[in-house]
């Protein structure tokens, strides 16, 4: 039995790695009550966007997907979840230093008075959520973090319909920051651009030194005959 427990810690030890969003989401907790906006987030495309309540259920799940993502990719890729954890936690440290420097705010959320349980769940997060530090999105750029973490893991090749649903995912999860009015579109460009560059540096460059590295290897490989 003590085997089989030490086994078990040894081969999963690595979700203990997941402390690291304590300290971030005390981080975050700290900025909005300490951070004094000087910058309204706002565009002329957010009066464009109708308010939809419905979408708080897509909202919600962003913290659903995210342990999905984690749960899943840390029993059948360890260098995946690590991947995956890595994007989040720049996307959220990156964000929490724009914040301090560029303090914003989005602009006013509108008033809902209905009683069903979608008007309830938006005025829960009105209530609980503040309006500052909302740029870049947090909900976007994480949420496109998770994606990326999934698609990328070869678990998944050959998955088509699961890499589809967390498209879908992601995509709700986005929409639904602009149509309960929590964040502006500006938000989202600013998540979009932040996960890109998060995925460049993560995905991307490594890849481009693993093939130069190879190319390298197999001409030095070739001079020697």
């Amino acid at each position: 039995m003590m085997l089989l427990a030490k086994s078990t810690y040894k081969k999963y030890n690595h979700f203990l790695s997941l402390t690291i969003f304590i300290f971030l989401t005390l981080w975050f907790a700290y900025l909005k009550k300490t951070i004094v906006s000087q910058h309204i987030m706002y565009s002329y495309l957010d009066s464009k966007i109708p308010f939809v309540k419905e979408f708080v259920l897509a909202y919600y799940f962003w913290f659903a997907y995210m342990s999905i993502g984690f749960v899943y990719l840390g029993f059948v890729s360890k260098i995946d979840f690590y991947k995956m954890e890595l994007f989040l936690s720049l996307s959220m440290t990156i964000s929490f230093i724009i914040f301090i420097l560029y303090p914003n705010s989005q602009f006013p959320r509108p008033s809902v008075s209905g009683k069903d349980i979608f008007s309830r769940l938006v005025n829960f997060i009105y209530d609980h959520d503040g309006t500052n530090n909302v740029f870049p999105s947090i909900h976007v750029c994480n949420s496109i973090g998770v994606h990326i973490g999934l698609i990328n893991c070869y678990k998944l090749k050959d998955k088509t319909l699961i890499k589809n649903l967390s498209l879908i995912a992601t995509l709700l999860i986005c929409a639904s920051t602009v149509f309960i009015k929590q964040h502006s579109i500006i938000d989202i460009v600013g998540g979009v651009i932040l996960a890109a560059i998060i995925y460049i540096c993560i995905y991307q460059i490594p890849k481009l030194f693993m093939s130069s590295l190879k190319i390298g290897n197999l001409k030095i490989e070739n001079k020697k005959y």
